[in-house]
């Protein structure tokens, strides 16, 4: 089974059955996706994994923004460093440039960006780098159990 029908398959017991839309060129950076997409960069969402205090933690980031971790770490309450491609794919089960937000294969702590909740819809990795689906970031938020703070400085 690939990444998408994993991610599929994952989410259908969550109620979530996304229109998921693939394409020919990657998606794996914000930019390629929004291009491919026709939104605004701010609406896609980066799947982000760091090593937190010695677990992983799943960070959802509006496209042109970058973690601060030193910041983050800081409201959150404990160091925060990267995470290699080998903790990425244990801890959720897909490879980096598509990592969905959720339907991971373990439950991860999830903080999510506050600007994502300005816009309606967002659009986010569906378990490869040419695959995206599109959510309310409210809906987000909800099904992902995240914290919502601001993850720059």
């Amino acid at each position: 089974m690939n990444g998408v029908d994993r991610f599929r398959a994952a989410v259908a017991p969550l109620g979530l059955h996304p229109e998921i839309r693939e394409f020919d060129e990657s998606t794996h950076t914000a930019a390629e996706a929004a291009a491919a997409i026709g939104c605004p960069v701010a609406a896609i969402v980066k799947s982000l994994v760091f090593e937190a205090g010695g677990a992983p933690l799943l960070v959802l980031v509006s496209g042109p923004n970058r973690v601060d971790t030193a910041a983050l770490g800081a409201r959150l309450g404990v160091d925060i460093g990267k995470a290699d491609a080998a903790l990425v794919k244990s801890a959720t089960g897909y490879s980096i440039g598509g990592v969905p937000p959720l339907g991971l294969s373990s439950p991860l702590r999830t903080v999510m960006d506050a600007d994502l909740l300005e816009l309606d819809v967002v659009w986010a990795a569906a378990g490869s780098a040419t695959s995206v689906f599109p959510i309310g970031p409210a809906d987000l938020a909800r099904l992902t159990r995240a914290e919502v703070v601001p993850v720059d400085a």
